[in-house]
C-alpha cells in the first residue's frame, strides 16, 4: 500500500505508540514501575500482525492518551529534563528500524521470535513474567546488536533488577513495532519537520474525541 494511501491519523498513532512505549521504558528505568493497562497495551502491539485499522494495533485511543501526551510536548518543545531520554529512546528506535529494515532476515527472525511467544500468550497471559522474557530475548538477539545500541538510563537498583530488565527491553521491542507501523503508514522525518503543528493538532484531536466519547 502506498504512502499516499495513509493519513496523518495514522501516522500520529503510530508515534503515540512509539512514545507509549518508550515513556514506559524511562518510567521503569527512573522508578521501577508502570501502569498495568498502558504495559499490556504496549506488549499486545506486537501480536497483532494484520489489523484492519491501525488503531486496532493499540485497542483504543484512550490506551494511547500517554503516549499521545508525550508525542505534543516533544513536537511542542515542551520538554523537561527528566523526559529528554523519552525523546532519545524514540529517535534511536526509528533509526534502528531503518537499519533493520534493510538487514537480511532479522524482521523474519523476529517475527518468528514473536510466533513463539504467542504459544506463551495462549498458555499464559500477556503480561506473564515468561512471555516477557522470551520477548526481552528477541530484542537482546536481534536488536542490541544493531548499532547505535541503545543506552537505558535510570536507578542502578532498577535497572540491575532482571525482570525489570527485561520489561524494558519487551517494551524496546514494542517501540520497534510502532516505528514499523510508522514507516508503514508512509512516516518520514522530515514531516516532523515541516508538519510539525499538523501532527500537534491531530494527537490533541485524537485526545479530545477520547475524553468525549467517555
Amino acid at each position: 500500500m502506498s504512502a499516499k494511501s495513509h493519513s496523518i491519523e495514522e501516522r500520529v498513532i503510530a508515534l503515540g505508540g512509539l512514545f507509549l512505549a518508550t515513556t514506559q521504558v524511562d518510567q521503569i528505568a527512573r522508578n521501577g514501575m508502570v501502569d498495568q493497562a498502558d504495559f499490556e497495551t504496549s506488549i499486545r502491539s506486537l501480536f497483532i500482525e494484520n489489523p484492519e485499522e491501525t488503531m486496532d494495533v493499540y485497542g483504543t485511543p484512550r490506551m494511547l492518551n500517554l503516549g499521545l501526551q508525550k508525542l505534543i510536548k516533544h513536537l511542542q518543545g515542551d520538554i523537561k529534563d527528566t523526559e529528554i531520554q523519552v525523546i532519545r529512546y524514540s529517535l534511536a528506535l526509528l533509526q534502528l528500524e531503518r537499519k533493520l529494515s534493510k538487514a537480511g532476515g532479522k524482521m523474519a527472525k523476529i517475527g518468528e521470535g514473536i510466533e513463539q511467544a504467542q504459544r506463551q500468550v495462549d498458555h499464559f497471559s500477556i503480561s506473564h513474567s515468561a512471555v516477557i522474557a522470551k520477548l526481552a530475548d528477541i530484542y537482546s538477539e536481534v536488536v542490541s546488536p544493531i548499532s547505535p545500541r541503545i543506552i537505558v538510563k535510570g536507578s542502578d537498583g532498577h535497572l540491575q533488577n532482571s525482570e525489570n530488565a527485561n520489561k524494558i527491553r519487551a517494551l524496546l521491542l514494542a517501540g520497534m513495532r510502532a516505528a514499523v507501523l510508522w514507516r508503514q503508514c508512509g512516516g518520514t522525518r522530515w514531516q516532523l519537520l515541516f508538519q510539525r503543528s499538523k501532527y500537534i493538532d491531530c494527537a490533541k484531536n485524537i485526545i479530545r474525541t477520547n475524553i468525549q466519547l467517555h
